[in-house]
């Protein structure tokens, strides 16, 4: 089974053209080289509601992972998580503390994981580096996850 992606990119400054989207760049660079098929890219500003609609609309009639970069730190924009979680059927903890874990500076981060519908959303920081590396944190287990949420059981 084909492993399906979308990338969203939460940033003013990205929305403004004052930013490159160098981790949304990295995201779609990684996923594709982890033999997804990354079908969409969107960016949208900061902020809970813009948030929840681009997540809505991405998840629709989609079964795959959408990985989010930008959002999750302590700035007053920084408002990913709150979006992520109005919109999410269930939480996936597990994945959220393991991206957290994979350095010093993840502690700082407020990134959601869940699911909706049958997209698994994650939430990632919005430097390069950073969003890799929570990416490479779950990489290995989410082919198993989006099995399940096929509703294929691989047991």
């Amino acid at each position: 089974m084909t492993l399906r992606a979308k990338v969203l990119t939460v940033s003013d400054g990205v929305v403004a053209g004052t930013r490159e989207d160098r981790s949304g760049d990295a995201l779609v660079e990684r996923l594709t080289a982890a033999d997804f098929d990354v079908e969409e890219r969107r960016v949208v500003a900061d902020g809970i509601d813009s948030v929840a609609f681009a997540l809505r609309e991405m998840a629709a009639r989609f079964t795959g992972l959408i990985v989010t970069t930008g959002g999750t730190g302590f700035g007053p924009r920084d408002l990913t998580p709150e979006g992520t979680k109005t919109v999410l059927d269930r939480d996936a903890p597990g994945l959220a503390e393991a991206m957290r874990l994979v350095s010093p500076l993840g502690r700082l981060s407020r990134a959601a994981a869940g699911t909706l519908d049958h997209a698994l959303i994650l939430n990632t920081p919005g430097s390069t580096n950073g969003a890799v590396e929570c990416l490479d944190a779950v990489l290995d287990v989410l082919p198993h996850a989006l099995a399940l949420l096929r509703g294929e059981h691989p047991h």
